[in-house]
């Protein structure tokens, strides 16, 4: 099922280029859960956020129901168009690639499908798969990356399945791939600055990581509804929603772990659902439920429901609408492992022509 006939015009925007004034503040209730990153020393345990027994409970769950598991897959599989159509820019044949955090194998799906492309006098590019020699999907939960096995994409894509107990602890030697692919499953690593290290490690010289990952305003809709119904019917917030990095931590990391040439940029899926109640239940039929380690055991209760609804309705719905809106925030990311030959900045000072020449000369600015 495609979910473009039913997305709103994608809202792109850049890295922001001036900071927010130090008077500027948010509204407790709209202010998004920041992830905050830390490294870590010699012999300290990890700092964990997620628990990672309960998001491979709920990837089984979800992929129990096979049918419901499929029908709610259209964020993964749009995702993963969109990431595999970042790839097109790269023109090479990538021998063995690796999809981390594969899911359902929605990467493998996407490459073995014809992507929108603009150039084209078909307005269409041949699938991508007939570059790519070998996939490598990996995920922790067998049943979710076993689920399609049996479709018609196995057969268009050389693919190995592998089930590993952590995604965080890469199995792979260095300089194994020669791209790592990752789609909607970085926002559920607790030590982000050491898995972003490893791949480094275990691509080859100059040859591209590629992920997509939930970040920053995603579901801001549901967070502040459910902070407000918790403090109107229970005198107190709770996090139900999971903390998500933020576009402007992302550059850093990937710097930090070596990566050169780097790409980020954000895009906006809006979705509408009927209801509250319909857009919680498609987050767990997509495994996507709250993992947070320390978060409220057992279902919420039915008023609290009730009020987020309420108030659900009263703060996002817009006039006229059909139903309430859900915003997905992607954040895309690509960086380049070092390696030789690889295109690299001039230096500082070492242009040769003046931009006030070329624009005519004159002073520049209000006189």
């Amino acid at each position: 099922m495609s979910l473009r006939p039913f997305l709103r015009p994608v809202v792109r925007s850049r890295l922001p280029t001036t900071t927010t004034p130090a008077t500027a503040t948010a509204t407790p209730s709209c202010r998004p859960h920041r992830r905050n990153y830390a490294m870590q020393t010699p012999g300290n345990p990890v700092l964990e956020i997620f628990n990672r027994r309960v998001k491979h409970l709920q990837k089984d769950r979800a992929a129990q129901n096979v049918d419901e598991s499929r029908k709610t897959d259209y964020i993964k599989d749009e995702v993963a168009m969109r990431l595999c159509e970042r790839l097109l820019d790269i023109k090479r044949t990538f021998p063995q690639v690796l999809d981390l955090g594969a899911n359902s194998c929605n990467i493998a799906r996407a490459l073995t499908t014809p992507l929108p492309d603009e150039s084209s006098p078909t307005g269409t590019a041949d699938p991508l798969a007939h570059r790519i020699a070998h996939l490598t999907c990996i995920d922790t939960s067998a049943a979710l990356l076993n689920r399609d096995l049996a479709l018609p994409f196995n057969a268009a894509l050389p693919i190995t399945r592998q089930v590993v107990p952590d995604l965080e602890t890469l199995p792979y030697a260095e300089n194994r791939f020669d791209a790592v692919l990752s789609s909607l499953s970085l926002h559920w690593i607790n030590d982000l600055p050491a898995l972003l290290a490893q791949v480094n490690k275990v691509l080859k010289p100059d040859a591209p990581f590629l992920a997509a990952m939930f970040g920053g305003d995603t579901l801001f809709e549901l967070r502040t509804a459910l902070q407000l119904a918790d403090l109107e019917r229970r005198g107190g917030v709770t996090p139900h929603v999971s903390p998500l990095a933020d576009v402007r931590d992302v550059g850093g990391l990937l710097n930090k772990a070596g990566f050169k040439m780097l790409t980020v940029d954000v895009e906006d899926i809006v979705v509408e659902f009927p209801d509250t109640f319909s857009l919680m239940a498609d987050l767990q039929a997509m495994g996507e439920g709250n993992a947070i380690l320390h978060r409220e055991m057992g279902p919420l209760s039915r008023e609290v429901l009730l009020a987020n609804e309420a108030i659900y309705r009263a703060l996002h719905m817009e006039d006229g609408a059909r139903g309430v809106p859900a915003t997905f925030r992607l954040i895309y990311m690509i960086g380049w492992k070092e390696g030789e030959g690889q295109a690299q900045p001039l230096e500082r000072g070492s242009g040769q022509l003046n931009l006030k020449d070329l624009l005519g000369g004159g002073e520049f600015g209000p006189k």
